[in-house]
């Protein structure tokens, strides 16, 4: 169960009729009556999740696991965020084991591409592409090149290491994979990207990097289950909704996510992408930022403090940490640093959260504080469950479809007309 508090308490948030519009929120989403209802396939997905499925997702990393040393996942927003999430949580900093999962397709830039296919000439590599149409301009950039330069490396043996993700019945991508014979995972019909990584499309990466998906779904369905049956009064994924809602209407309209531990950075950013691009609509939405400390309290920490007052800060803390190093005592203190001995890193942050969090609550800050026991696959699983919910309950309180982005077509479109595609 994820922890939260709230600095201002929580007793003037629970009014009958806020209590009656969750339920009602409750009652259209779970029986799939509500706006964007055919997308809400991720609702009961970790618990009805195939399990021939789950073997054919596992069998799949071995493969790419014994072939390659490389895997190149080529995708952009929810096709590539939530994986990275996950594999950039729970892998070590440095010492990488086993296949290493490299990004593509996630923006346009030439330097980056020329610099990565120089880098994979020397490894061995399987790619992941990952598009529902297989025409997104960024992710079909790079698979133009990288598909080239697998059938140049590996001849026919390409076919055998190109790996589809996409729609199960149309699309460029999925004729190209049927042509080529690539193996297919489908991205399905009722899951939106930002919702899908209990989805193959976040899962046969997340395997490949040697994490088991097993747990990361575990994690997933004990929250689906626990965040379903809880009432409103102590669920953190509805409380959390309502605080930000709360705050939103008191005209706090930027959230800052804080963390204190960096690899929940691409945590942070899948994050922005889930709330940004469900809430940001109909002149509405709470802009979703973030920050990593101790390291932005000595470049955003002043705005935090004394800027303008339009925000609260949302920290998630780790409870429970499996690498730490202890301060010792050195026989010359000129750093002045001797006062530490005897206390761990992870200590010294629980610290620094403590005085931040007062700090910036004394300058008018709203404070949430989410706390995670532990940053492992079960947990991170949970997490993102509890992050997908809590935004659905959000988008609804404030009376938008949570599961479109129709905003993200209009620079598309002046982009097409600039590069004078055909139709546009």
């Amino acid at each position: 169960m994820i922890q939260l508090s709230y600095s201002d308490g929580e007793s003037d948030l629970l009014s009958v009729e806020t209590i009656q519009q969750i339920e009602d929120i409750k009652t259209k989403m779970y029986r799939k009556e509500s706006a964007g209802s055919d997308f809400l396939g991720w609702l009961d997905f970790p618990s009805s999740f195939d399990p021939h499925l789950l073997q054919d997702i596992q069998q799949t990393a071995d493969t790419i696991k014994k072939q390659s040393d490389v895997l190149v996942v080529i995708g952009i927003g929810g096709s590539y965020l939530g994986a990275r999430a996950v594999i950039e949580a729970l892998q070590p900093y440095f010492q990488k084991a086993g296949v290493e999962v490299l990004y593509a397709g996630h923006q346009v830039s030439g330097a980056y591409l020329k610099e990565l296919l120089e880098y994979i000439d020397q490894k061995d590599v399987s790619i992941n592409v990952i598009s529902k149409s297989g025409t997104t301009t960024e992710p079909a950039v790079a698979f133009r090149f990288l598909q080239q330069y697998m059938e140049k490396r590996y001849g026919d043996e390409a076919s055998s290491r190109i790996f589809a993700t996409t729609d199960e019945n149309k699309g460029a991508l999925l004729t190209v994979a049927r042509e080529k014979g690539y193996k297919r995972f489908v991205v399905p019909d009722d899951v939106g990207g930002r919702y899908s990584v209990f989805t193959p499309v976040g899962l046969l990466p997340i395997a490949v990097a040697g994490i088991n998906i097993n747990n990361v779904l575990h994690g997933a369905q004990t929250a689906e289950k626990e965040l379903y049956e809880l009432d409103v009064e102590y669920n953190p994924a509805i409380r959390y909704a309502l605080l930000r809602n709360h705050l939103y209407e008191a005209g706090k309209t930027n959230e800052i996510f804080a963390s204190f531990e960096p690899k929940l950075h691409y945590i942070q950013e899948w994050w922005k992408q889930l709330f940004g691009e469900s809430e940001g609509k109909d002149g509405k939405g709470i802009l979703p930022l973030s920050v990593s400390y101790t390291t932005d309290l000595h470049s955003l920490g002043q705005y935090i403090q004394d800027g303008k007052r339009n925000l609260f800060e949302t920290f998630l803390n780790v409870e429970e940490v499996d690498e730490d190093l202890e301060m010792f005592e050195a026989d010359s203190d000129e750093d002045q640093l001797n006062y530490l001995a005897g206390l761990s890193l992870h200590e010294f942050n629980k610290k620094a959260y403590e005085g931040t969090a007062q700090a910036h609550q004394d300058g008018s800050v709203p404070i949430i504080t989410l706390t995670l026991p532990k940053l492992d696959d079960y947990h991170v699983g949970y997490l993102l469950y509890f992050y997908m919910l809590s935004c659905a309950y959000s988008g609804y309180m404030l009376d938008v479809n949570p599961f479109d982005q129709p905003g993200v077509e209009a620079y598309k479109k002046n982009i097409f007309k600039l590069l004078k595609k055909p139709g546009y």
